[in-house]
């Protein structure tokens, strides 16, 4: 197994298409899916999309886990969910493609019972002893302390393994200074972190580069349109993407860890390893769900994505 992700709040995704949507009015919709979501899960298919072995944990409701299940047999993605009493969240996203806008509602989740937390534990234990990165993503479920994925990190790096984190608020925070391998926020997540606003892109860079005195070894911040800024101890690279026809942004970030994650199972250089995840990212909003195109739309795109070093960081 290459990488375990661990998604404690997972989702079902509900897309539904809607040109033009008003508020306060009666809109009608071009078309709905319903897919396994939660951005663990997102990961781990898009890591299983690009041939990598994954397993999938966390919790999820006993009472329709069908879609996950289905999801895991269709791409030979290892199922580990701890069941939990009651039915998992539905998140309902709202796309416009006339507006080219996303509307997301998302309901809190269903809290884990102590027996599910501590099962955790040994479900993780279990597989570290053999597998080499772990992903926590999203956020934290009702009734779990802001200082859970700290706690897990800890475990796992005291360990030996690596870990990626891809949350936001308090569990971001307390999760940072854990010190994972890598952290993942967004632009509008780390001026929350840093308590700044963040207007250009040296002072995004900065911001970034102090998350490394927790001894993490990589920060990226996913900005959107813009790319990604990749910021580790030997410089700081920025990824423009390539143009592509988006049919949702959701996911988009998602794909982003797991080309991270996939980038280091491959020891690609940092130029590299941020041609690969931003290629990623673009090839996931090219999809509706948590999926990437074929392996050599994926290569194209890489080859499209422009990195670019900041002052004096060699190419």
């Amino acid at each position: 197994m290459e990488a375990v992700t661990v998604t404690l709040n997972p989702a079902l995704d509900l897309t539904i298409h809607v040109d033009h949507l008003q508020l306060n009015a009666v809109n009608r919709g071009q078309g709905m899916q319903l897919d396994a979501g939660g951005k663990g899960v997102n990961v781990a298919s898009c890591l299983a999309d690009a041939g990598h072995t994954v397993a999938v944990t966390g919790f999820l409701g006993d009472a329709n886990p069908t879609r996950f299940e289905e999801l895991c047999s269709q791409k030979d993605i290892t199922e580990a969910f701890i069941r939990i009493p009651g039915s998992t969240r539905t998140g309902i996203k709202i796309v416009d493609h006339a507006e080219q806008t996303t509307t997301d509602i998302n309901m809190p989740g269903l809290t884990p019972p102590p027996t599910a937390t501590s099962a955790l534990i040994s479900v993780l234990d279990g597989w570290a002893s053999t597998c080499p990165w772990f992903v926590f993503s999203g956020s934290l479920p009702p009734g779990l302390p802001a200082d859970t994925y700290a706690t897990h990190i800890v475990r796992l790096r005291a360990q030996g393994r690596s870990v990626a984190l891809d949350t936001s608020g308090a569990a971001l925070a307390e999760g940072v200074r854990a010190g994972p391998t890598i952290v993942k926020p967004n632009l509008h997540e780390l001026q929350q972190l840093i308590g700044e606003t963040l207007a250009t892109l040296p002072e995004i860079e900065r911001a970034a580069r102090t998350l490394l005195d927790y001894d993490i070894a990589l920060v990226v911040v996913s900005m959107g349109e813009e790319g990604a800024l990749f910021v580790d101890a030997t410089g700081s690279w920025q990824a423009i993407p390539p143009r592509v026809v988006a049919k949702s942004s959701v996911g988009a970030g998602d794909a982003l860890v797991a080309g991270l994650v996939a980038s280091h199972i491959r020891a690609l250089d940092r130029p590299s390893s941020a041609r690969l995840a931003t290629a990623f990212a673009a090839g996931a909003v090219t999809r509706v769900g948590p999926h990437l195109p074929d392996p050599d739309v994926l290569k194209a795109y890489a080859q499209q994505v422009d990195v670019r070093p900041l002052h004096g960081t060699r190419a």
